[in-house]
């Protein structure tokens, strides 16, 4: 009767300490799977527990897969936290400014590696630096680094731009003119009006004035467009994003291959900023204080005159990127 005992009992043992063999089995040939023969695995923000086992997903700093390369003074940095609240998306902190200085790019693309945060397999990778879009030896220098990398260039109103660029100009104690525009006036550039800097003394429009050389968009994608297809291109309307940011990020999602997962629940309006904030599960975010300044009043007048300046302009604009963004006329 022991002896009975004992051999049901190695039985069962056996019976046992196999199905854990092959439950474990099972688990690593899941894993296997998930990482090696799904072209765009999910993304895991966890570790993935499974019968005998814990899998610790692995990160590491990757070069960007997107850049945002401006324009200045149109939403970038709101536009990277927003994508930021996407849990496939991971940003570079601060402005990298690799491509547009020549003492950083010439650090390396290991050094630049360095710049970027961890990330899991299956995320993307995003830096902004604004002043990509305008510096002429950029796009090949991208293009060296990532034939195929996808770009994000954000756009408002070429205007409104303009006096954005001027009131921070202003703000932070800095010569908005050009050299050969310097001799103008004697006035400390800080004490001139926008429309003194906009307008020359003969009444034609200041085109040398650095704040409306950016806002002739058309100069500057050209340059990018000879280096990459359009279809690497995504044009984000700046002044859909501060009024309607979800459908501009839905595109943006789309664009870069990812399941929309941002929606109206991640913003809520500001009365006293006049503008969207950020919400997630851990609590809400506004941009700092410098974001949203008060544009100064500017002059109807040279404001209409300007609008009738850059038609021509945004013409050629859009017919480079293939869409009308309906920006006003007068």
């Amino acid at each position: 009767m022991l002896l009975s005992l004992f051999l049901t009992f190695h039985i069962l043992y056996d019976s046992a300490v196999y199905s854990i063999q092959a439950a474990t089995a099972i688990s690593e040939n899941k894993i296997a799977i998930l990482t090696n023969h799904i072209p765009n695995p999910p993304v895991i923000n966890h570790p993935v527990v499974f019968p005998n086992r814990i899998h610790f997903p692995k990160t590491s700093r990757r070069l960007p897969q997107c850049l945002i390369i401006g324009v200045r003074k149109c939403g970038t940095r709101a536009l990277l936290e927003m994508l930021y609240l996407h849990p496939r998306i991971q940003k570079a902190a601060g402005e990298i400014h690799f491509f547009d200085r020549d003492e950083n790019y010439l650090k390396g693309l290991e050094w630049y590696r360095k710049k970027m945060p961890h990330s899991f397999r299956g995320q993307i990778t995003i830096e902004k630096s604004p002043s990509y879009f305008v510096t002429p030896e950029v796009p090949e220098r991208v293009r060296a680094m990532n034939a195929t990398i996808k770009l994000l260039l954000i756009v408002r109103e070429p205007v409104t731009r303009a006096i954005s660029d001027y009131t921070q100009l202003r703000s932070h104690a800095a010569t908005a003119t050009l050299p050969q525009q310097q001799s103008l006036s004697s006035t400390s550039p800080l004490s001139r009006s926008f429309e003194d800097l906009a307008i020359l003394p003969n009444g034609t429009v200041n085109e040398a004035y650095r704040p409306l050389a950016i806002s002739q968009y058309h100069v500057h994608v050209h340059r990018w467009l000879e280096v990459f297809s359009r279809e690497q291109l995504l044009v984000v309307n700046g002044d859909q994003l501060i009024e309607d940011p979800v459908s501009q990020l839905r595109r943006i999602e789309d664009f870069l291959g990812i399941e929309p997962r941002i929606g109206s629940n991640n913003f809520y309006f500001n009365e006293t900023k006049g503008f969207y904030c950020l919400r997630n599960e851990t609590g809400d975010k506004c941009l700092r204080e410098t974001k949203g300044r008060k544009h100064p009043r500017v002059d109807p007048v040279v404001v209409s005159k300007l609008r009738k300046f850059f038609v021509e302009h945004n013409q050629k604009f859009y017919e480079l990127v293939g869409e009308d963004l309906g920006w006003p006329e007068e």
